[in-house]
């Protein structure tokens, strides 16, 4: 689109959010942490520049976040220290740095990702505690450092250990993939994937051609561990550590290492259950449990692409056992 038309765009848009309800411009603050332009780009981008299918978006978001006070969800509840840690353990999410832009970089070990450990509830609450905590604390502090906007992240996604039994993790992924797609559109500049076995290709090759330009360009499906691409656009400090040599892969992954971007004892974890536990120390809300935050309704194109995966996943499972012998009528 021209920059005369885009900016156009974001015009219309502000113009529309401008008469929303009090309420919604208050939680939209915390959204766009000082700087709504970038805020209104992201959900015109998701939309294909419609700017009413934006405005749409944009509100419907605001309202969700309102329904389930995401404004205060780094502040309640507190997650017992124990809970926390099997969640890290089985949903292997960390920031293992920054690039050479100052864009952090986040791990995320798909393959060995479990997600047995808990409730749904406790993995989407413990996801989107992460996107608070990323737009709230990390970019802003990006941002002051290099003097200009930092609004996006950078994701290398490890494959190591992806097996066909992830299609039952599929219902979480899912619930995840939908809060993010809806809600925090176009916040992950670029993906990376490493360490990707067969079963990863297989299904790509299919699901590929089903996904926006916009998404596929993103996607980059790097050699081995990546490692010679990534430190082109990073340093090796913040290489996630499944990066740093060929092979590795996240099953070295240790709950104890701190080196380990995926281990409660990082400095990243240690900070993020920090802030949760002081926050809600301050507002006296130490009662435990879960928020129990509602999922959006999925988009139907991506509701499309997750059965193309499990037909996919199914399909690659009955090869599997009539190559080994089994069900082969």
């Amino acid at each position: 689109m021209a920059d005369g038309a885009s900016d156009d765009a974001v015009e219309q848009l502000a113009a529309l959010l401008d008469q929303v309800e009090a309420p919604l411009k208050k939680t939209f603050e915390n959204v766009h942490q000082g700087y709504p332009t970038e805020t209104l780009v992201r959900f015109l981008k998701a939309r294909e520049w419609h700017v009413n299918k934006a405005q749409k978006m944009l509100v419907d978001s605001l309202n969700w976040r309102i329904q389930n006070e995401i404004d205060t969800i780094l502040e309640k509840p507190i997650i017992p220290v124990d809970l926390y840690r099997s969640i890290r353990d089985t949903q292997l999410v960390g920031l293992s740095g920054y690039s050479k832009e100052g864009i952090p970089v986040f791990a995320v070990g798909v393959g060995l990702s479990t997600y047995d450990k808990a409730s749904v509830n406790y993995y989407v609450q413990s996801h989107i505690q992460i996107n608070e905590y990323r737009d709230r604390y990390i970019l802003p502090s990006v941002t002051k450092k290099y003097g200009r906007p930092i609004t996006t992240c950078i994701k290398v996604l490890d494959m190591t250990g992806l097996k066909l039994s992830a299609l039952n993790q599929m219902k979480i992924v899912t619930a995840i993939s939908t809060v993010d797609d809806l809600n925090y559109p176009e916040k992950t500049e670029t993906y990376y994937i490493v360490n990707a076995p067969y079963i990863f290709s297989a299904c790509w090759k299919v699901v590929k051609p089903l996904l926006q330009e916009r998404t596929r360009k993103k996607v980059h499906v790097l050699r081995g561990c990546g490692k010679d691409e990534l430190l082109e656009i990073m340093d090796y400090s913040s290489l996630p550590h499944f990066c740093r040599r060929e092979g590795s892969g996240a099953s070295k992954h240790s709950s104890t290492d701190p080196d380990d971007c995926f281990s409660l004892d990082h400095p990243f974890h240690k900070e993020l259950y920090s802030v949760i536990q002081e926050q809600a120390l301050n507002l006296e809300l130490i009662k435990q449990g879960s928020l129990h935050v509602k999922i959006p309704e999925q988009d139907p194109e991506d509701a499309k692409i997750v059965e193309v995966i499990e037909a996919e996943f199914h399909k690659l499972g009955v090869e599997n056992k009539s190559a080994n012998g089994v069900d082969k009528n």
